[in-house]
């Protein structure tokens, strides 16, 4: 194959770009090819494979025919109350749930209805709810006819959503201390509020020390370099390789000894982590409780646990730090519900975000008082989770803060469907999903990567350098080094196959990785990718040789 037609400085300044923006210029690169070589006579037109976004391609179909089931008999509700062309009134609470075992049985081929009444079963039977009055959040909420009130999250929606984080983040063992949610507008939302608010309340400050577990999903990277916060970062860096040469993307003792550092306030990670896709080993964990137990007991934590789910017992650091740990976690993988926006912010009612608020000199506590002392006579005692969401609202439009309530049903649905046994089962295949198209891209690249029984396999990170090292040698490797810049293989391959891939670099990666989900293409896509990435590795060896062969 030819070599790609940009040149090494404009690639050297194309990647300067993050991650998600370059990719725009591989899409733009790959669809040209596209339109340079259409399909001839007998010939398929080229197909562009973009696995560079981790939207996924299922979706869990069950708790949405349950939502759209629950849609129904909520408007049977409010025209119940009034009805008047197109007029309907406000849901009520007595007799909810017998009116709701009645919509059941008059109407048994509605799709869904069955699923619905399961999960409301469940949630009865599991929580100890009233049943008139979870009936009711669940009904005027799909309404959406109120404010949000809680404005964090409804009553019933919190203890639902704890429940699933109880099951899925914590293995089914939670810590005794209360966990405190507060539903946001995706992960994304989670992450600018947590940044936010810790800067608004003083608990972090401009120019502070803060620790990112790289590679990290780019958000965490380049928030701390915008001039709010401009953070002095320091990596801990998944350095560890396996033997022959192979990259385990494990993070070494000495790495996490960086966090004993008492001047580092926060340490930010995705686990399972994004790219290389693995979750944290009980010996990283167990160095973090010694770490906060002993030399830097102020430490927050926040962990990004979005791809928990995809591995088998994942058990998060907020529960084995429940005190240190601010958990984010978003629905929007495991359901295929990008769209949805729906997560959560969690944190524990005993937390040192919470301490070092109260211990904050009288001057700091005087500004935060008139920050927050339209909310209530006694400011002082409003903690951080609910800061959180007066903050997302600036403080003043406090009392219309929230998740919208439909949003917070499908959170609902979606927690009592994975404690059902038809969402265990559908677990299991998403998880066999990711797997299966993961052995495929490793069968076409002809790669071989780390056995890890921790790995969700959401994504794969490659580090082509280590490859070309572990199968030509280092001469090898450093001729790839001198001659191309790190980008060179995804403009390669955007020219030349139409694929799409991320570099990893841009997730402070090594800079000769690149990054492939697992999660958005159909399975022998992925084959497909495979062996055009071998090709085009392929093609640097020839070139090796090749001037190799004119030096001599």
């Amino acid at each position: 194959m030819p070599k790609s037609t940009y040149s090494r400085e404009e690639m050297k300044r194309l990647s300067t770009l993050s991650p998600f923006e370059l990719k725009a210029e591989f899409i733009k690169l790959a669809e040209s090819a596209q339109a340079d070589k259409p399909g001839q006579k007998g010939e398929a037109t080229r197909t562009m494979l973009n696995a560079g976004r981790g939207n996924p391609n299922w979706v869990a179909t069950g708790p949405r025919e349950a939502y759209f089931a629950l849609g129904y008999f909520a408007l049977a509700e409010s025209r119940r109350v009034w009805t008047a062309d197109n007029l309907g009134g406000m849901p009520e609470e007595t007799g909810s749930a017998e009116r709701f075992e009645r919509f059941v049985r008059t109407h048994p081929d509605l799709p869904g209805i069955e699923m619905l009444k399961a999960c409301f079963d469940l949630a009865v039977s599991r929580f100890g709810f009233d049943r008139d009055a979870f009936v009711h959040e669940m009904t005027d909420s799909m309404i959406g006819d109120n404010y949000p009130s809680p404005d964090r999250i409804l009553t019933h929606t919190e203890t639902v959503v704890r429940g699933y984080l109880q099951d899925e983040m914590f293995d089914r063992r939670p810590p005794a201390d209360h966990l405190s949610v507060f539903a946001t507008e995706g992960g994304t939302a989670a992450m600018c509020y947590t940044f936010d608010s810790l800067m608004k309340n003083g608990v972090l400050k401009k120019g502070d020390r803060i620790a990112l577990m790289v590679p990290e999903f780019t958000p965490y990277l380049e928030i701390p370099e915008l001039d709010t916060y401009d953070f002095d970062v320091v990596r801990v860096e998944a350095s560890m390789f396996a033997e022959g040469g192979v990259r385990e993307w494990r993070y070494p003792p000495e790495e996490v000894a960086k966090l004993e550092d008492p001047s580092v306030r926060m340490v930010c990670l995705v686990n399972p982590s994004n790219p290389p896709s693995l979750a944290l080993s009980p010996r990283v964990t167990d160095q973090l409780k010694d770490i906060v137990a002993g030399p830097n007991p102020h430490l927050i934590v926040v962990t990004d646990d979005v791809y928990g789910t995809f591995v088998d017992g994942f058990r998060s650091v907020a529960a084995d730090l429940p005190r240190n740990t601010l958990l984010v976690y978003s629905y929007s993988k495991h359901y295929g519900a990008t769209g949805w926006r729906l997560g959560v912010i969690a944190l524990h009612d005993d937390n040192v975000i919470d301490a070092m608020i109260a211990a904050q000199p009288q001057e700091e506590k005087d500004r935060l008082n008139k920050r927050y002392g339209t909310l209530t006579l006694e400011p002082e005692k409003i903690k951080f989770i609910d800061r959180l969401v007066a903050d997302s609202r600036q403080v003043a439009l406090n009392h219309t803060a929230g998740l919208s309530l439909p949003q917070q049903v499908m959170m609902v649905l979606f927690s009592l469907f994975d404690m059902l046994d038809e969402g265990q089962a559908y677990k299991g295949r998403i998880r066999a999903i990711v797997q299966r198209r993961l052995q495929l891209l490793l069968e076409g690249a002809q790669m071989k990567i780390a056995e890890d029984p921790a790995r969700a396999a959401y994504y794969i990170e490659l580090d082509l350098l280590a490859e070309a090292e572990r199968t030509q040698g280092k001469e090898f490797a450093d001729f790839l080094e001198q001659n191309y810049e790190p980008v060179d293989p995804l403009f390669r391959l955007a020219e030349q196959t139409s694929v799409v891939l991320l570099n990893g670099g841009g997730f402070d990666g090594p800079q000769w990785s690149v990054r492939a989900s697992l999660a958005n293409l159909d399975d022998l896509d992925y084959l497909q990718i495979g062996h055009h990435l071998r090709a085009i590795f392929d093609d640097y060896v020839t070139e090796w040789r090749e001037a190799k062969g004119a030096d001599a």
